[in-house]
């Protein structure tokens, strides 16, 4: 899959987003780890800490739509280091917070932060490769917020036991910090960067056709975008399936730890299995759909092709109800969420697949603006399901609810995405 013969310096590129992606999910998985400690020193119910859930996402989704439009017009150097910035200091302050609404403020601006690194990511893919190559690219980057995740419940329970709650956010948030000063001495545009051989330069620039321009951001009117199908066709597959994602992220270690009796004091086998299945989603859904177009398939059944297998493999999910061995459940899971992050490797390719460059970050804060609105609606129903069920008794019925709604939703999103784009190909601006 990867060109050896033209030089490699793109995947170094490639690198760096996969180590801020990590950094990403590291600082947003923190709080999900820390809950049920939290909420026994400030007495949340599960609609509280939903409610702080749901300001992360808020923010998360309004940053969305102005990182897109930003690193339109910034570019992904300048674009990263605000982010990264807002990101990590935002990180270290939940340290200093001793209320529900300090977590929810802090958790706002973390928010805020985090929401440019996918659109600056992506951005940086659709510079530095060409479409064969996009997904791998696109899903080795991706991957990175499964590593965060994974690292998360091996590191986050030695810090609470060493050093306390505090120290886990400060020590996390300030590792973002050492990354921005990786990127700021070694990122470059393609056509600047004196390390990038002319060789592998026209590799990166294969599919570029003499007709494409590049059209500054600000001469595609925002508004237009909605006009096109791609676009909802992206805000559709997001919408229906972030939130599951964030469901993963917020709730899994509580319903390891409620119905499996996990201890989150320590390091927590089951979870980093889970995560570590996630990155071999994310990069084998990735590897599928670049197989697919080497084999001559066309662009647009290779997405699709490898989108639906992704989908499938969440369906089983829907089995972890009728389990009561934890390393079934989380066999199931595993699977599920393996499917999850094939999916996203290919979701944020499509983008780049129908759109110009110069709209690529914008479509994707959309797109992202509307995962996250999800995002917000989902702990909701959540928070919802939990209590009613903790009330009657049965937690683990809550869980069960919630598990079917995670199993039919990428379905859903697949047909939907196929009902709006029947044939994915380039738009004309």
């Amino acid at each position: 899959m990867i060109n050896n013969t033209t030089g490699n310096y793109r995947w170094a590129i490639c690198t760096l987003l996969f180590f801020a992606t990590t950094i990403n999910y590291l600082d947003r998985q923190v709080l999900g780890l820390l809950k049920p400690v939290l909420e026994m020193q400030y007495g949340w119910t599960e609609q509280e800490y939903s409610y702080i859930v749901m300001a992360f996402s808020a923010t998360y989704a309004i940053g969305l739509v102005v990182f897109g439009r930003v690193v339109d017009r910034i570019g992904a150097k300048t674009g990263y280091t605000i982010s990264v910035t807002i990101w990590s200091l935002a990180a270290m302050c939940h340290a200093l917070v001793t209320s529900s609404l300090g977590f929810g403020i802090a958790r706002a601006a973390l928010g805020i932060g985090e929401s440019g690194n996918f659109p600056a990511a992506v951005k940086t893919v659709t510079e530095w490769f060409p479409k064969r190559e996009r997904a791998l690219a696109t899903g080795i980057f991706d991957s990175g917020s499964n590593i965060g995740a994974c690292v998360a419940p091996i590191l986050v329970p030695w810090l609470l036991g060493t050093y306390g709650w505090q120290a886990a956010f400060i020590i996390t948030g300030a590792v973002g910090f050492i990354w921005l000063l990786a990127w700021r001495l070694i990122y470059q545009q393609p056509e600047k960067n004196a390390r990038l051989s002319a060789s592998e330069l026209a590799y990166i620039r294969i599919d570029d056709e003499p007709k494409e321009e590049l059209i500054p951001a600000e001469k595609i009117p925002w508004t237009r975008l909605f006009t096109l199908k791609p676009t909802w066709s992206f805000i559709m597959g997001k919408f229906l399936t972030d939130p599951i994602w964030y469901f993963f992220l917020f709730w899994l270690p509580s319903y390891f730890s409620t119905t499996f009796n996990l201890d989150l004091k320590k390091p927590g086998l089951p979870l980093v299995i889970v995560y570590s299945a996630a990155t071999v989603g994310a990069i084998g859904g990735g590897l599928i759909s670049s197989w697919f177009i080497q084999k001559g398939w066309s662009v647009s059944r290779s997405r699709k092709t490898a989108l639906l297998i992704s989908a499938l493999c969440v369906v089983p999910i829907i089995g972890a109800r009728f389990v009561s061995d934890m390393w079934v459940a989380v066999g199931l899971i595993g699977l599920a969420v393996a499917g999850n992050a094939g999916w996203s490797s290919n979701i944020y390719t499509i983008v780049s697949d129908m759109l110009p460059k110069s709209a690529v970050s914008s479509v994707i804060g959309i797109g992202g603006m509307a995962g996250a609105i999800g995002g917000v609606l989902f702990p909701l129903f959540i928070g919802y399901t939990l209590d009613f069920y903790k009330e009657a008794g049965d937690l683990i019925a809550g869980y069960n609810v919630i598990f079917i709604v995670c199993g039919v939703s990428f379905l859903i999103a697949w047909l939907t995405i196929h009902f709006i784009t029947p044939r994915m190909k380039p738009v004309e601006l």
